[in-house]
Order: structure tokens, then sequence, then C-alpha cells
């Protein structure tokens, strides 16, 4: 674990400051559909030193499910192990409010989050064929690949405790 993941504090916000605003857009730059799930989800920030360098966007999605429905860490704090500290933040949270699952999706060109995620211990469940292309006006691209499938995945979290 790196010396800035052992400094880090994470904490629920309501107040969607600029600098949270703009990690939100670096996960998803639809910013309609940031608004409306930033509306009835929580926010949680990792500050380090003063600053948020991460975020993520937890939504109750169905009975005992609950979905990490945004995640994002500054580009100069990424590689440091605070992706790996928001997940499993998430999952102890989710967990506490009464959860048995956890749900996480990202795009086909998603491959170091997909990687990541598995790490963590997320299974990919489905895959929403053309979700990117049905729900945004422009297209995405990463690694350059375009983003059209929206890889879902789960976790069990009666098996975490």
């Amino acid at each position: 674990m790196s010396d800035i993941s052992l400094n880090i504090v994470i904490e629920e916000t309501s107040n969607i400051n600029d600098s949270i605003y703009d990690l939100l857009l670096l996960a998803d730059p639809a910013q309609k559909i940031v608004d409306e799930y930033i509306a009835r989800g929580k926010v949680f920030v990792a500050n380090y030193s003063g600053d948020i360098v991460g975020e993520y966007v937890l939504i109750n999605t169905r009975p005992e499910t609950i979905e990490i429905v945004n995640i994002a860490i500054k580009e100069e704090y990424q590689g440091k192990g605070l992706g790996k500290l928001l997940l499993k933040d998430a999952v102890n949270r989710a967990s506490m409010h009464g959860a048995k699952v956890l749900e996480i999706g990202t795009a086909n060109s998603s491959i170091f989050q997909l990687a990541l995620y598995q790490k963590v211990g997320f299974r990919i469940t489905r895959i929403d064929r053309d979700f990117f292309i049905k729900h945004y006006d422009e297209p995405i691209y990463e690694n350059g690949i375009q983003c059209s499938d929206m890889i879902r995945l789960s976790m069990d979290l009666k098996q975490k405790l």
C-alpha cells in the first residue's frame, strides 16, 4: 500500500463543488446522467492533505442491492492503489447498509478498470449491448476502442462477511 493511501480520509459529502464535479465527469462525460444519479445517490470523496483526489457514488437499485455508478481518481494520483482503496470502502459501506449485492459497470473499452474490479472480487454477470451508443449523444473512445457495451459486474456481499 502506498504512503498516499495510508493518509486518505474517505467521507460522504453533499457539497458537490467544482473539484468533485470534475472528477464525476472524468468517469462519466454525460452531465445530465451524472446529475441524475448524484441527486439520488450518496457521494463519497477521498481527501489527501486537503485535496479531493477521488470519489465514488452509491445508489440503491433494488432491494438489498447497491451499485457503484461512478468512481474516479485524479489523473496524477492514478496507479497508486487509490482505486482499490475506494472500492474496498464501497464494499464496506454497502455491507454496513444491509446490501447483499454490490454492482458496478464499465465500458467494454475500460481494460484497466475491468481488471481492477475483478482483482477486488467483482465477477462479470452480464453485458448491456450498445449501452453507450443508446444513452450517450457523442461517441466515447478509450484505449483506442469505442465504448459500446456496458460490462456489468457484481459481488456477493454475503460471502465477504
